[in-house]
């Protein structure tokens, strides 16, 4: 299992370019039009060059990213549970 560890929250209008195309990527899939106060958390898979998108305003709790995340055979760490925690 891989650890997801927060890299950072981050508005659209202000997230770093090179972020962009991991962004676009996770909103075709979930087929959403991004808004450009949309806040969104970015995730380093620790062990890959890979990210993962939170689009925060799709979660209800900390639980739904969990299991999210398992799909994709990686946990959040501790210290990036308890702020996602504070956003949602």
């Amino acid at each position: 299992m891989f650890i997801a560890t927060l890299v950072g929250i981050f508005k659209y209008e202000e997230l770093p370019e090179k972020y962009g195309p991991y962004v676009k990527y996770k909103a075709s899939l979930e087929d959403k039009t991004i808004k450009e106060d949309e806040k969104i958390a970015v995730l380093n898979i620790t062990g890959t060059e890979s990210y993962h998108i939170l689009f925060i305003k799709s979660y209800q709790n900390i639980s739904e990213i969990e299991e999210e995340l398992k799909v994709a055979d990686a946990k959040l760490n501790y210290s990036s549970k308890k702020i996602m925690e504070e956003h949602l």
